[in-house]
């Protein structure tokens, strides 16, 4: 509610103290400017002292956002050190002391969750200590939140050009029955392209401001002199992109260093697309979608890495660095560009996200296509422009495309306008976000056709991976479902600070999904915002925090096996509101201290604290990743590379690898995983007993490869092979258990 001249100065406080209701934030009268300051506002906050990044404040000020005017607000850069109003004296903003300590204590009280150091008594305490101070906080108005961006008059129009429209009817219909037989076919997917260019042609809705990419990229060419602009805020992107590729491909061929049973499986579907056999859905091993098949070939061609691990680990590596550059949009829809840059930092340096994109399995593919649908459903509804749900659409059906945990984003997209839609910020808009909601659904199905059409045919295999968990299909539920339901739900949300699960190949089990910074950062920033949404009601508020739980579901609906919950692959996607929450955090906290009229030491404090957390949270997560899940991926793997490396030294003395064979044994090697190493991912090098005969038709000198503990298959062929000679392979992980025999038959005379 604005203050005017009839409203008293007490009406003005007892608006204030009802927080509970959202209410237009008042602003006071700004002080006139000297005499002779012709600066711009915009010229005047890019001259300031503060962090780089810092945007100029939106008109409408968050409720946590103290509305007295600070050396931050361009129009008051040389201020007293107290405002007046109307004879009312307004005390100058204090140094956030409070925040400082909420942070602090809340650091020390994760560092009490971290495994080597988990006391949880002293962990309660210090975060009990840290949410009363933090209240502290929020009662002074420490901690400033930046507002969110505001409404932007979008192109509105509800009309479609028809005839692409109906067009895209029919050919959808044409795709659908052409997409028969579980095969991509040049008809089919010729049909597919034609259905997506025929309704983006009905309505997408052309800038006629725009000048199209040829012209640009003429008059660029044609000019006689280019000039390069470098700024601090250059730099510090620049940065913080140096720091992320580093943290996300070091070391990428030995972390993780071993593949497992389901790269094999993974290996043998990439190789049925090189050999014709383009599936839409891959049947082997309970189901998968296509799409990481498809780029894994491409990478392989790409970069000449063959049908391997690391083609794998290429693959989703590059999804993963691909999602950043949306996060780092959606920083900017919920804040501004320093808190999307804060998102990506943090990220792309963490454990989790880390370490789900290298093991190179489906799991990063959910939060790759996920983070654009969110950016275009949220940039969407704040600009009414109907191209950006064509996109969400577009981005929506290729998802469903990649991986199982997926099938949640749809729901999460009502959610979202649903929330929406509750909120006063839809005022004149609900008729339009179902409309919106309309077009998103049909862009979405027209991109899933191939596979709705494989789920008409096979319906069991499509729903196999997801009814398993979440019905009986292959086991009774161990409980009452609301009761697992309700423990699952509660061991996902803590997650972040807790325990991430038990799955020692794509985490480090029994630890937090987040490093001690973003952990406590995530705590706070969920806090902070739910505050916000308290005094503000915007829905965005709510849909941040609502989303986590949303993106779990995947994970939480494992009814039937509780065990695998938590998990870091199956919600994944989870991480990107998170990050988001963490980076608001931050950003308040350092707009906090930059509205202080020591604009140097304020500036000082803010550098020091941003780069002893980011400093902290890389040393974290470095350890996190190359050291810890190195290493006890190392031990848990079995080492197939070893036992590839000792047949290809026997072939490179004997000219073959056809005349060795590794003898399987419970619970040991993969032995298709050998021929992966190898450059044969088709070929098993297993020999089961009962063929040992067949190997004494072979004249050539022969390899057999035995797990220590198989004493009677090792006593068999001894028996077949007394000319045998055997020997023990230590291997380079000591006292692993991994060490296995070598028993070489020299070639008949």
């Amino acid at each position: 509610m604005p203050l005017n001249d009839e409203q008293s100065v007490l009406d003005y406080l007892k608006a204030k103290l009802k927080f509970w209701e959202r209410q237009d934030q008042p602003t006071l009268p700004p002080e006139p400017e000297p005499e002779g300051k012709n600066k711009s506002r915009e010229q005047a906050n890019t001259a300031g002292a503060g962090l780089p990044g810092q945007e100029k404040p939106f008109p409408r000020q968050s409720a946590l956002v103290e509305t007295i005017p600070g050396p931050t607000d361009p129009s008051n850069q040389e201020i007293k050190n107290e405002a007046t109003l109307k004879g009312v004296k307004v005390p100058q903003r204090l140094w956030p002391v409070f925040s400082l300590l909420a942070l602090a204590l809340a650091l020390i009280g994760q560092r009490y969750f971290e495994p080597a150091t988990r006391v949880v008594g002293n962990a309660s305490i210090y975060y009990f200590l840290s949410a009363v101070f933090l209240v502290l906080a929020i009662v002074r108005k420490e901690w400033t939140l930046a507002p969110f961006p505001g409404p932007q008059p979008g192109n509105e129009s509800l009309k479609v050009r028809r005839l692409p429209f109906y067009m895209s009817i029919l050919l959808a219909a044409a795709t659908f029955i052409s997409c028969n037989g579980n095969l991509y076919t040049p008809l089919n997917v010729s049909l597919w392209a034609l259905t997506v260019i025929c309704f983006f042609w009905a309505c997408w809705i052309p800038d006629p401001t725009a000048i199209p990419l040829w012209k640009r990229l003429g008059g660029f060419l044609q000019r006689e002199s280019w000039q390069l602009s470098v700024t601090r805020w250059t730099l510090l992107v620049l940065t913080v992109v140096g720091v992320v590729i580093f943290f996300r491909i070091y070391r990428i061929n030995s972390v993780p260093i071993e593949p497992f049973s389901d790269h094999a499986e993974k290996l043998l579907d990439v190789y049925d697309v090189t050999q014709g056999q383009t599936h839409i859905f891959f049947p082997r091993n309970t189901g998968r979608e296509g799409f990481q098949m498809y780029l894994t070939v491409a990478v392989a061609w790409l970069f000449g890495t063959g049908l391997t691990f690391l083609s794998l680990k290429l693959g989703t590596v590059i999804c993963g660095l691909l999602t950043l550059p949306y996060i780092y949009l959606l920083g900017k829809e919920v804040g501004g560009k320093r808190i999307g840059l804060l998102a990506v930092f943090f990220a792309g340096i963490a454990y989790w996200p880390n370490v789900i994109s290298r093991v190179g399995l489906r799991f990063t593919i959910y939060p790759f296509f996920a983070a654009p649908v969110l950016y275009y459903l949220i940039r969407g509804l704040r600009t009414h422009n109907r191209n950006d749900f064509i996109l969400c659409g577009l981005f929506l059906g290729m998802g469903l495309q990649g991986y199982t945990s997926f099938r949640i984003i749809p729901f999460v997209v009502l959610a979202a306008i649903g929330l929406y839609i509750l909120h006063s910020q839809s005022r004149g808009n609900r008729q339009k976000a179902v409309i919106w909601l309309i077009i998103v659904a049909f862009m979405s199905l027209y991109i899933f056709l191939p596979l709705a059409r494989y789920w008409q045919e096979n319906p069991e295999m499509f729903g196999m991976r997801t009814l398993s968990r979440l019905g009986t299909s292959e086991q009774p539920l161990p409980g009452p479902w609301w009761q697992i339901l309700l423990s699952n739900t509660w061991n996902s949300l803590r997650m972040f600070n807790w325990d991430n699960g038990g799955i020692w190949v794509h985490s480090l089990p029994g630890r937090p999904a987040f490093d001690i910074v973003s952990a406590a950062l995530f705590l706070i920033g969920a806090a902070l915002v739910l505050v916000r949404y308290i005094r503000q009601r915007h829905w965005l508020d709510l849909f941040l925090l609502v989303s986590i739980p949303l993106l779990q579901l995947p994970s939480t609906l494992s009814l039937a096996f509780p065990a695998e919950n938590p998990s870091l692959n199956r919600p994944v996607a989870a991480f990107i509101p998170a990050f988001l929450i963490v980076a608001i955090a931050l950003d308040g906290l350092l707009k906090g201290i930059e509205a202080r009229r020591n604009r140097l030491v304020g500036t000082a404090l803010v550098w020091i604290v941003m780069l002893g957390l980011a400093g902290w949270s890389s040393y974290n997560n470095y350890d996190l990743v190359f050291n810890q899940y190195a290493t006890e991926f190392r031990l848990g793997a079995w080492n197939t590379s070893e036992i590839a490396d000792v047949i290809r030294q026997f072939s490179q003395v004997n000219g073959t690898v056809d005349n060795a064979w590794v003898v399987p044994y419970p619970y040991w090697v993969d032995t298709r995983l050998v021929g992966d190493w190898l450059g044969k991912p088709t070929k098993d090098f297993a020999l089961w007993p009962q063929d040992f005969n067949t190997t004494q038709k072979i004249s050539a000198a022969k390899l057999f490869i035995l797990k220590p503990e198989d004493t009677v298959n090792l006593d068999f062929l001894k028996q077949l092979y007394p000319q045998g000679i055997l020997s023990t392979f230590h291997s380079a992980v000591i006292n692993s258990g991994k060490d296995f025999l070598i028993f070489i038959v020299p070639p008949a005379n």
